[in-house]
């Protein structure tokens, strides 16, 4: 039996994209977890499992057609340019892998881009990028803005780049903050022992987050955030690190709950129609005002 070395070792998840790669990361674990991987000619439903190079592995799948589901977003605003929505908790901005069967903001959008070329840099459609400006985590609800050109696309991207955007969101922490008002101005960067998750750290990037407490009861807070850049996970990551963490942020210690209380509520950006400056606002939902009732 060949030695183990656990240098070389790594996870069944990573060996089943490596094998197929047009599979995306959460679809091989899915894959898995109904049963369709054998190492060694035994089904394993763990997708953390480690495994060597020397290991067969067969995925039992036949890669066929299919259609991603339809599905109907709220729009706040649309011309031939654009197009504001609101999105819901649950759904993803886009697909990271190349074949996702999962419907997304950018799976819906593709159907409304009214220039062929935004398709063309990728021609997988049902995986497609194409027309997204700047993306909410899958847990996160609230506004967004697509292109549905090229020229749409660059003009919106740079003014993100630029910081030329406002961006006002709704949280509900655990406790309340004091002072009420305050500027976090700490650096972000990845967590090396858990590469998922982000932290403060001396070594990260320039990070500054505006916040007020709106509404406050005795186990919860209502807070307005105001990012002035856009670092991932940014606002979940401020606010943990003071011991405030968003409820339903368990990637960071918070409480758990149906949801993650973090709502993108407002977006002010230069629209490319007469570079005319414009607000939209998605209404911040029921569960966080009753949650600090």
């Amino acid at each position: 039996m060949p030695n183990l070395d656990i240098s070389r070792a790594e996870r069944l998840d990573q060996r089943v994209v490596s094998l197929m790669p047009v599979l995306s990361r959460a679809f091989a674990v899915q894959l898995i977890n109904e049963g369709k991987v054998t190492v060694d000619g035994k089904v394993v439903t763990k997708a953390g499992t480690k495994i060597q190079p020397f290991d067969d592995v067969v995925l039992h799948y036949e890669l066929k057609e299919f259609t991603v589901p339809d599905i109907e977003l709220p729009i706040l605003y649309e011309d031939d340019d654009c197009v504001v929505i609101v999105k819901p908790v649950g759904l993803l901005t886009h697909s990271k892998g190349v074949f996702n069967p999962e419907p997304s903001v950018a799976t819906w959008l593709h159907n409304r881009i009214v220039d062929e070329t935004l398709l063309d840099a990728d021609k997988d459609s049902l995986n497609s990028r194409a027309g997204i400006v700047h993306r909410l985590d899958r847990a996160t609800s609230g506004v967004m803005i697509c292109a549905k050109t090229p020229a749409a696309l660059q003009w919106l991207q740079k003014q993100f780049a630029e910081r030329n955007v406002k961006k006002t969101y709704m949280a509900v922490i655990q406790g309340t903050l004091d002072p009420s008002e305050a500027i976090i101005d700490m650096p972000i960067e990845r967590n090396p022992k858990a590469p998922a998750t982000f932290r403060v750290g001396v070594r990260g990037k320039h990070a500054e987050t505006t916040y007020k407490v709106l509404q406050s009861n005795s186990t919860h807070s209502l807070v307005e955030l105001r990012p002035k850049t856009g670092r991932t996970h940014q606002l979940r990551v401020h606010l943990a690190y003071q011991k405030h963490p968003i409820v339903g942020d368990t990637l960071y210690k918070g409480e758990p709950a149906e949801r993650l209380y973090l709502h993108a509520a407002e977006l002010e950006i230069t629209i490319p129609a007469g570079h005319e400056r414009k607000v939209f606002q998605a209404p911040i939902p029921e569960e966080f005002r009753t949650k600090v009732q």
